[in-house]
């Protein structure tokens, strides 16, 4: 979690330095290369190597290890005195920490007769917005336990852009907050057009229209001020929303207006676009569409470069890019597909722990990747170590989150 190497206050050697630690170590190593050289069933297609895994602690090693404690104390005296020490703090401890030793507990909310929880955003520490398949936009407080519905946007009536009377409300299909947290864009009350909405108030902004003839399934934010946007009609469009003041009528209501597209573009060789996810380390703009293929755009240009078929063309609904750019991770009905996002070239098959469960939700945080699955299960797998978290409570078994049965409308039709 913390280390903090230490200077002595008396004598030659800090507090921590004992012999007693290296022993500890010695016997922390041996497990480890045993571990290691265990033969896994299934030969891996991807392995990581640790800088060291072939090297005895030398001399001056052994010196810097008694030198350094792990006490998270010990690093925070440090930094309140602003001693000279150098100190490390590995922040994602405290969520493998949580998640190992099974601290998570599920907090059912109740939402009545609101069908499917499409799409949900943090707002803050204790807000979370989501979209729901009845076309409901919902802010719920974790404090008080209240549930806030937002008003749906409408756009101006264009007859060359309507979708049938049926189809024209089918859900908030996506929900993103641009990096500084200033505006949200969610799909509005018609399914082909955007909605955006000033935060933290919520007050609207305005209205994007006249760029897809079907449903949008998902949105990306670039920078601040540019987001794009893709849809059932396999077109992506680029947009531009200022943080234009807002206006008021008569009764001193909120007003908001209506925008269009800088530019629409067809994403070649595409069915249907179902997910978007920004490389900014790359400078482009990965596309899944569900006929089983990626593609790439070039964001300065607003131009597609590649497009590559993947492995598997069943349920690849869900998409994400890791912080550093290196990895996609690519949701499949049965397993999750590692891509280099350098060559598009699968690097590893994560199979799923459940047979054909359909990966619904992939996110990266730092070496974990967060799975979420079609029957209502969240996996964690490790990519340093290869495999699926498993539990410091019970090593047998793998950490995974249950959730509880929900509420679904029983007369409907599944989309993709």
């Amino acid at each position: 979690m913390a280390s903090t190497i230490r200077r002595p206050v008396y004598g030659k050697k800090p507090p921590c330095s004992y012999t007693g630690r290296l022993e500890e170590r010695i016997i922390k190593a041996c497990a480890t290369k045993l571990e290691k050289s265990r033969k896994p069933e299934k030969p891996e297609d991807f392995i990581c190597y640790d800088d060291s895994d072939d090297e005895e602690d030398s001399p001056v090693l052994q010196q810097r290890a008694l030198k350094t404690s792990f006490n998270v104390v010990d690093y925070i005296r440090s930094r309140e005195y602003g001693l000279k020490e150098l100190r490390t703090f590995n922040r994602d401890y405290g969520s493998r920490h949580i998640l190992a030793h099974d601290m998570f507990r599920e907090h059912p909310i109740a939402l009545n007769n609101m069908n499917k929880v499409f799409c949900s955003q943090w707002l803050s520490d204790r807000q979370v917005v989501f979209g729901t398949k009845c076309n409901k936009l919902m802010v719920y407080d974790v404090a008080t336990e209240k549930i806030d519905q937002i008003p749906c946007l409408y756009g101006k009536r264009d007859p060359s852009l309507e979708i049938p009377p049926g189809e024209a409300s089918s859900g908030i299909h996506a929900l993103q907050i641009n990096p500084s947290r200033t505006l949200l864009a969610s799909g509005a009350k018609n399914s082909n057009e955007i909605a955006i909405y000033r935060l933290p108030t919520l007050d609207p902004v305005c209205v994007g229209q006249g760029a897809h003839r079907d449903w949008i399934l998902d949105i990306c934010w670039l920078d601040d001020e540019f987001l794009v946007s893709g849809s059932r009609d396999t077109k992506l469009a680029l947009w531009h929303f200022e943080e234009q003041e807002i206006s008021s009528d008569e009764d001193n209501m909120p007003s908001y207006g209506t925008t269009v597209p800088l530019e629409s573009r067809d994403c070649k060789y595409a069915q249907k676009v179902r997910a978007l996810a920004f490389n900014d380390k790359k400078r482009e703009l990965a596309t899944l569409s569900l006929n089983g293929y990626i593609h790439i755009w070039d964001v300065e240009r607003f131009r597609q470069k590649l497009s590559r078929k993947l492995p598997s063309c069943q349920d690849n609904v869900c998409m994400a890019v890791q912080e550093n750019g290196a990895l996609y991770a690519i949701g499949c009905k049965s397993y999750t597909l590692l891509l280099d996002s350098r060559t598009l070239q699968a690097v590893k098959k994560i199979p799923s722990r459940y047979s054909g469960c359909g990966i619904r939700s992939a996110s990266f945080q730092s070496n974990i990747l967060t799975i979420g699955t079609g029957v209502g299960m969240i996996m964690f797998y490790d990519l340093k170590a290869g495999k699926y978290l498993e539990s410091s409570i019970n090593s047998s078994r793998t950490v995974i989150l249950k959730s509880s049965r929900g509420y679904v409308v029983r007369k409907t039709i599944l989309f993709n």
